[in-house]
């Protein structure tokens, strides 16, 4: 029996505006939204299909903390480090990974940013 996975067709890695049916209950540990606007059209999430996080410290904030507190927040992130990704099926049929980034743009935008990073292409193994 064959399974099914899914690879990347198409990198686009660009923001997009995303919509909950219920506002999360924290914003910086968000679900998976409903829908998301991307270039003025608006795709509806019929399913999530799979969800992770990530909070490992990139750039300059790998060197700002002692290795012990480090491995620590690898698990359970710290103030603004860290994303969530979503592989997500639109009504029609496509599929997308989108992620939230946590790190706030400066200190008047804290509240981080949704990105659609790719068109997902399934295939079967």
């Amino acid at each position: 029996m064959a399974s099914t996975k899914r690879t990347v067709s198409k990198f686009i890695a660009e923001p997009v505006t995303v919509h909950f049916s219920s506002p999360p209950a924290f914003s910086k540990k968000p679900p998976c939204p409903d829908r998301f606007t991307w270039l003025e059209e608006e795709f509806i999430i019929t399913a999530c299909l799979s969800e992770w996080f990530d909070f490992a410290r990139r750039g300059r904030m790998a060197r700002n903390m002692q290795p012990q507190h480090a491995r620590v927040a690898t698990n359970r992130g710290s103030w603004g480090v860290g994303r969530f990704y979503f592989d997500v099926r639109t009504q029609g049929g496509r599929f997308f990974r989108l992620y939230y980034d946590r790190a706030p743009t400066d200190a008047v935008d804290r509240a981080g940013k949704w990105v659609l990073m790719a068109e997902l292409a399934e295939i079967e193994e």
